[in-house]
């Protein structure tokens, strides 16, 4: 049977054995092709281009796992109707993973009646106040998404307590507003129990860098997954990074010194396992016959490394869908006399298995004497 006839099986499994709600990164992990694609089938972009194989495939995806889009019509704005939806964000353009953030946003802001403005500061404070000043004076606005580039603690501006918001990758101490981020504790236990599962028990990690939330929770689940295992933690199998291609490529090198180097090594972004695989490479090594390797994040370029890479999905485009799910609810309850309970939620993505782990199936003889100090 071939391998995506096999995947549709699994999903119509999956649609019977569970009632959560199938989301677009479900069609993304079972179809092999990017959220964005995803999302680009789905609606029925123009000037999308991708094959009639590629929509073909996404659709029959989306209608194994029992998906559905419910779009309305454009809803025109009326002079008591608020139908705009501002999203700000500090960055778009200098990562891949805004974009689908506002992807999912969009998506369930249209399919609310609602459009969704996207607006990008570049973190200059002066940018932000004058896009607030000039968004929030307008009748139409229902609300904010206030999203930023990486995970971390913020401090948002005072005009967002008078108006509905829903932090988006970010979070406060106070707990003013409901947020939503990745789970990415979760994620690093779940990159390494895979290989665990495996069968691979020197696991190398190189992560990103150390001071981002991101890093230290990745971190934190390798750690935990290993003890979970009862397997100690090795220092010495512990790199770190800065997200790049290039010190990845560097930090392999360093892991492969050690007398006893690694069977895998998990890193903590795709960008960074493109390195480690080009570094094995150099080294006369074999991925994933001698060297196991995973990647986090699931970027585009993921589906196109020799050999494609397992990777650990962040669920962007859900975050953006969530945020503003989160916003409409929000002041649907507060329209309706309930209490408005802020949480910040915490979603997880799926991992997705391409050909760059190997099972381990007997005893295998360590790599030793790589390279030379």
């Amino acid at each position: 049977m071939p391998q995506f006839q096999r995947r549709c099986s699994a999903a119509r499994t999956m649609k019977k054995s569970t009632q959560r709600r199938p989301t677009m990164t479900d069609i993304a992990k079972l179809t092999g092709v990017s959220q964005s694609t995803v999302s680009l089938v789905l609606n029925n972009a123009t000037g999308a281009k991708f094959s009639e194989a590629t929509r073909n495939k996404v659709l029959k995806a989306a209608h194994d796992l029992g998906y559905r889009l419910s779009l309305r019509e454009p809803v025109s704005a009326s002079s008591d109707e608020r139908n705009l939806i501002v999203y700000l964000a500090d960055e778009i353009s200098t990562s891949p993973h805004p974009v689908v953030n506002v992807d999912g946003a969009r998506d369930a802001a249209y399919a609310s009646g609602k459009m969704l403005a996207v607006y990008s500061t570049h973190g200059n404070a002066d940018i932000e106040k004058q896009v607030l000043d000039a968004t929030l004076s307008n009748p139409h606005v229902f609300g904010v998404i206030y999203a930023t580039v990486y995970t971390r603690k913020v401090t948002p501006p005072v005009a967002l307590s008078q108006v509905p918001t829903v932090l988006l990758n970010c979070y406060t101490g106070e707990g003013g507003f409901s947020s939503v981020v990745p789970a990415e504790v979760a994620g690093g236990h779940l990159a390494t129990d895979y290989l665990l599962q495996a069968g691979h028990r020197r696991i190398g990690y190189i992560n990103g860098e150390p001071w981002q939330d991101a890093s230290k929770d990745r971190l934190k689940g390798y750690r935990t997954a290993l003890a979970t295992a009862d397997l100690p933690f090795a220092p010495e199998m512990v790199r770190d990074g800065d997200w790049s291609s290039g010190l990845g490529f560097e930090l392999t090198l360093s892991l492969m010194r050690e007398p006893n180097p690694p069977t895998a090594i998990f890193c903590a972004n795709d960008l960074t396992a493109i390195g480690a695989i080009e570094a094995l490479k150099q080294l006369g090594l074999r991925v994933p016959e001698d060297v196991s390797v995973l990647g986090y994040d699931d970027q585009e370029i993921a589906r196109h490394t020799h050999p494609p890479l397992s990777t650990v999905v962040l669920p962007n485009y859900e975050l953006g869908r969530w945020a503003v799910e989160t916003l409409l609810q929000e002041e649907h309850n507060r329209a309706a006399g309930a209490p408005v309970r802020h949480r910040m939620v915490k979603l997880d993505g799926p991992l997705v298995e391409r050909a760059s782990v190997r099972v381990i199936t007997e005893a295998k003889k360590p790599i030793t004497n790589i390279i030379s100090d």
